[in-house]
């Protein structure tokens, strides 16, 4: 395993969260960063959602930043103080991966979506065809849904505790995508779902609930979580017992190492991401 010191030539990749002390993403990065060769640190920075437009501002004149990975809660709100962003950001209304351009302007990308899908077919699931079912409608469930969408569903249901953001993002994916049936639902029950994906943070603590009623689980049905710690969450867990098949959170963050290190100039490009173009 090749690694570098940390030099004045080491370039940076800030992880915004809120709080920071519960992610994965820098630990996953820097291994990622020292695997590859590449001289580059990915740090956390814990930064409240008062202080997050001060962060971002201060971010443009840091010459040695790379960019900044951002997550929970502020990929949606990130996406309104950019100075540009791709394609992906203005369907998904949310930010996960931003890069400090040369002159300092901050260009927004999205790759949440595109990770997770990646990770599925990567573990032999490939979502074309599927009637999901999203647990919540915050930024990563936007971005997931889009991508599910792109990959060609049959059906998407969206179950959210604020119904009015559940509408919100319905009447988005309906704008993107006219040809696929989505609905609200009133209550999170598995219904005819045959892929289930939980976006939102009910699992992360131990006492947490199940984030669905899984009664009428069959072990035809694909069952996700994006939450990273734990690694099996509680939902994951019951679904396993079922006989379903599970796909864990970490493999979202895993789906993007490259693509995120290329579009950042860390590494050589090797593929294109459709929508990280830059939005007109």
């Amino acid at each position: 395993m090749t690694s570098h010191p940390i030099s004045g030539y080491t370039r940076v990749y800030a992880h915004f969260a809120y709080p920071s002390e519960h992610v994965r993403t820098p630990g996953v990065f820097n291994a990622y960063f020292r695997r590859r060769g590449i001289d580059a640190v990915c740090i956390p920075v814990k930064v409240a959602p008062a202080g997050l437009a001060a962060a971002v501002a201060m971010c443009r004149s840091w010459e040695n930043l790379a960019g900044i990975g951002v997550t929970m809660p502020h990929k949606e709100t990130i996406a309104g103080l950019l100075d540009e962003r791709t394609e992906g950001v203005r369907r998904a209304g949310a930010s996960n991966v931003i890069k400090r351009l040369p002159d300092g302007r901050l260009l927004g990308g999205q790759l949440d979506g595109y990770g997770f899908v990646h990770g599925l077919k990567t573990n032999g699931f490939d979502p074309a065809g599927s009637r999901a079912l999203l647990l919540g409608a915050g930024g990563s469930a936007r971005a997931v849904a889009m991508e599910l969408a792109l990959n060609g569903i049959a059906a998407l249901r969206i179950a959210n505790r604020s119904r009015d953001r559940a509408e919100a993002l319905a009447a988005d994916v309906r704008r993107e995508f006219p040809e696929l049936a989505v609905s609200v639902a009133d209550a999170s029950t598995v219904q005819d779902a045959t892929l289930i994906v939980n976006t939102t943070s009910v699992g992360m603590k131990p006492d947490d609930p199940l984030p669905v009623d899984l009664s009428g689980l069959t072990p035809q049905v694909t069952v996700a979580d994006i939450i990273m710690k734990p690694e099996v969450t509680p939902l994951l867990e019951a679904a396993r017992e079922r006989g379903c098949a599970i796909h864990p959170g970490l493999q979202m963050l895993v789906g993007q190492l490259d693509v995120t290190a290329e579009w950042l100039d860390l590494a050589p490009a090797r593929e294109a991401v459709g929508d990280m173009a830059v939005a007109r």
